[in-house]
């Protein structure tokens, strides 16, 4: 068990709290850290000669902080040896033991990636959330966002990452991923998540994002027509669903001020799928992939969402005991 050294009691008393360690001390308890460490640990290397392991929390711990703080596995070595609040959330004492080198993490980083442990911690929280009553069913909440990728060719393949693209928004070409993501409509809370290239239509992904349980589906005006689709025509459930999916501005300002509070309403149950996108690329600073494939950045971003949730739990707890 972690025990505060001298220096912790010492760095307890000064006056102000920095925002990293605020942000790291209401992560750090609503983690379900034993659940997370269980799952990895059937794929962990057990050393039964030499150096003993480091610990999976350690690691798992480290990795958190390179998906938080968008930092390279050398990036992330440094700034924990700088940071008190980040050696402080790794619990490491140096005189005991020191920071995992960047290669180890490389090593963790990939066998979270090979066994897809990302999505069975993204699951392993939502079955959390959902036993607990967090989640509201009934409705779910579709939208996508780009994130960009690297078009530069200096690197040692001397070409751009095949499994991006290149799509247009508005008068600007972008080139990379899009991540598409289905939200709880009560609760904002993620719940499902894949990832294609930038230039696929958010609408082929529609029919992935919707729960079994699921009645409504709220999207924008990039989702017109996806009731036509032939995934969700033939599929029992989908069918089903009522898909109330935003119109154009065009159209809204010609229309009656009833029918436009009604849209109005409908805009504000969509807007809750905006908040983890927020998150993603403001608070994790996820704007460009670091990694070339989807897999690679489709495990990050199973992790990033994840923190996502268990954050906007974590502001929702604070603010109903303050």
């Amino acid at each position: 068990m972690w025990q505060p050294s001298f220096t912790d009691v010492e760095y307890a008393q000064r006056r102000r709290v920095t925002r990293r360690e605020k942000f790291l001390t209401m992560m750090d308890e609503v983690i379900p850290w034993q659940e997370w460490v269980e799952l990895i640990r059937p794929h962990y290397h057990d050393k039964k000669r030499g150096r003993p392991a480091i610990p999976i929390e350690t690691m798992l711990r480290m990795y958190l902080l390179q998906v938080w703080f968008n930092l390279s596995d050398e990036g992330v070595e440094d700034q924990i040896n700088d940071s008190y609040a980040m050696r402080q959330f790794m619990r490491l004492d140096f005189t005991v033991a020191q920071v995992p080198d960047a290669t180890t993490l490389l090593h963790f980083r990939h066998l979270l990636e090979t066994h897809e442990l990302g999505a069975a911690m993204f699951q392993a929280l939502n079955r959390l959330f959902d036993s607990n009553g967090w989640i509201m069913r009934g409705g779910t909440v579709v939208d996508a966002t780009l994130i960009a990728a690297p078009s530069s060719t200096k690197n040692q393949t001397g070409t751009r990452d095949p499994q991006m693209h290149q799509t247009r928004k508005g008068n600007q070409w972008y080139f990379g991923m899009k991540p598409h993501i289905g939200v709880d409509a009560g609760t904002g809370y993620v719940h499902s998540l894949s990832v294609t290239a930038a230039n696929v239509a958010d609408v082929e992904q529609a029919a992935s994002l919707i729960r079994d349980d699921d009645e409504v589906g709220y999207a924008d005006a990039g989702y017109r027509g996806v009731e036509k689709r032939p995934e969700i025509i033939e599929d029992e459930h989908l069918s089903t669903v009522e898909f109330r999916v935003g119109i154009s501005k065009g159209r809204l300002n010609g229309m009656h001020p009833i029918d436009r509070r009604i849209e109005s309403r409908k805009a504000s149950i969509r807007a809750k799928v905006e908040h983890p996108f927020l998150i993603l690329k403001r608070d994790f600073a996820f704007t460009k992939t670091r990694y070339r494939g989807l897999a690679k950045n489709l495990n990050r971003l199973h992790i990033a969402f994840a923190s996502a949730n268990l954050l906007m739990r974590a502001r929702a707890i604070a603010l109903q005991t303050s």
